[in-house]
């Protein structure tokens, strides 16, 4: 329990200050809206809109999670093939690479007109694109970090490739998995929001945010600015929560009778 209280009551804190301060600086100077509301007024503009701002985290939710779980399959099943083929390994490295290497707001668009604007896909592969390098790396690197003695072992046994990753390769690479899950995950939210300032259908919390900023509801658009600040934890707590149930117990010593 003190431990638990130690690693998350200053972070707690700190943002309790953090919007103390805010609310204090922003009335007491007469900042105008434009520029900051107050936390006062955008949790003001988040209770007169919940049910709007619900709708539309869950719509950008559900492209932000069809993006995970697709970039994240398909990661994986790169990196498996890439830690056993050379060829292959130089070959999905450099697509990696490339694909970071595109900026979100060059690729949206482009998707949006290969693709129906009446549907989520664009934004969907957006997001895909973006899982898909932090999963591949990670992944890649968690495969060739196993230990020489146990793959010898394998061989010994003379236990195939997939035998091999299945058992020695894919559950040792497990952190490395998960570290890039993290970095992914709210990565998803954010290509799926930014996706959405781009035309394409008007129901996610991208499409909110501009909206309500180009009818100077600044307070509003703020309110669906933490809503997407929310989303994009939600989908890091249920990683972190994933990677917990996926730990291996650790098993005391019991007393020698």
């Amino acid at each position: 329990m003190t431990r638990t209280l130690g690693t998350w009551l200053p972070p707690v804190l700190f943002g309790v200050a953090l919007l103390v301060l805010w609310q204090v600086l922003t009335v007491a100077a007469g900042v105008p809206s434009f520029l900051l509301p107050a936390p006062s007024a955008i949790a003001k503009a988040f209770g007169d809109n919940e049910h709007a701002i619900l709708e539309a985290a869950v719509a950008t939710g559900k492209n932000a999670l069809v993006g995970l779980l697709a970039g994240a399959i398909l990661g994986i099943a790169a990196a498996i093939l890439a830690a056993r083929f050379a060829v292959v390994d130089g070959i999905l490295g450099a697509l990696a690479a490339a694909a970071a290497a595109v900026p979100i707001v060059a690729l949206a668009p482009l998707l949006n007109s290969m693709y129906s604007t009446t549907t989520d896909l664009p934004r969907r592969l957006v997001a895909t694109i973006v899982v898909f390098f932090p999963v591949f790396v990670s992944t890649t690197r968690g495969l060739r970090q196993v230990p020489r003695v146990h793959a010898d072992l394998m061989h010994a046994y003379a236990a195939t490739g997939w035998q091999i990753t299945r058992t020695v390769r894919l559950p040792a690479a497990l952190p490395h998995l998960f570290t890039g899950l993290r970095i992914a995950a709210p990565g998803a939210v954010i290509a799926a929001i930014i996706a959405e300032y781009f035309g394409g259908l008007q129901h996610g919390l991208g499409s909110r945010i501009t909206s309500a900023a180009a009818n100077t509801a600044y307070p509003r658009a703020w309110a669906y600015v933490v809503a997407a600040m929310l989303l994009g934890l939600v989908f890091l707590a249920a990683v972190v929560l994933l990677e917990q149930l996926t730990r291996r117990p650790r098993t005391t010593p019991g007393r020698s009778k």
